[in-house]
């Protein structure tokens, strides 16, 4: 018998997501395809239909947080100034809180750990940092700042590097804290 084509997709994406959870609680090394095929509620054996190897479906992991990426930044249009784009995208940060103290940012820690092996999913993975730094590159030149790329990396790196430091302290009010320190910070640059 065979999956109907909404059956094969809904494993798929079932797959994916498991591995997103799964990686981001145990990481790449520390996660097998037996532990992502139970979260996902898919046979192991039918992992291989979908993936054939643990790289492909930790490509499609990066892909699935590249998209989510996209998504959040494009919500974040909806404000009509760069500043106040700027903002919300540090006002989501406080609500990530809790899920960054328990395991780590879910982007940053997946870049750090591929970009220890030397199998290519490290460029991959930067992908998803680059996503960030060019969205905040924008905002920084929209608001007329000819050091935008500067700018952009000065933040990206304070969310990464908060991230780390709550994830080592198991402190979510880290993560609170110094986003509002950098939502002052934003409002100091003119």
């Amino acid at each position: 018998m065979t999956d109907s084509p909404g059956e094969r997709h809904g494993k798929r994406e079932r797959l994916v997501a498991g591995a997103c959870r799964t990686v981001h609680q145990q990481g790449v090394e520390g996660t097998t395809l037996a532990d992502i095929a139970g979260v996902a509620d898919v046979p192991v054996g039918n992992v291989y239909y979908y993936f054939k190897t643990k790289d492909e479906l930790i490509e499609a992991v990066i892909d699935a947080h590249a998209e989510d990426i996209r998504k959040r930044l494009a919500d974040f249009e909806r404000h009509r100034t760069p500043r106040a784009r700027l903002k919300a995208l540090t006002a989501m940060w406080s609500d990530l809180a809790e899920l960054v103290a328990g395991d780590g940012c879910p982007h940053g820690t997946l870049c750090a750990e591929l970009n220890k092996r030397d199998r290519g999913l490290d460029r991959t993975a930067a992908q998803l940092m680059e996503l960030s730094v060019d969205w905040a590159e924008q905002q920084f030149t929209l608001m007329g700042r000819r050091d935008a790329r500067d700018l952009a990396v000065e933040l990206i790196a304070r969310f990464q590097g908060t991230a780390l430091l709550t994830n080592t302290f198991r402190d979510p009010g880290l993560m609170t804290r110094q986003a509002r320190r950098t939502e002052r910070w934003i409002d100091s640059i003119t």
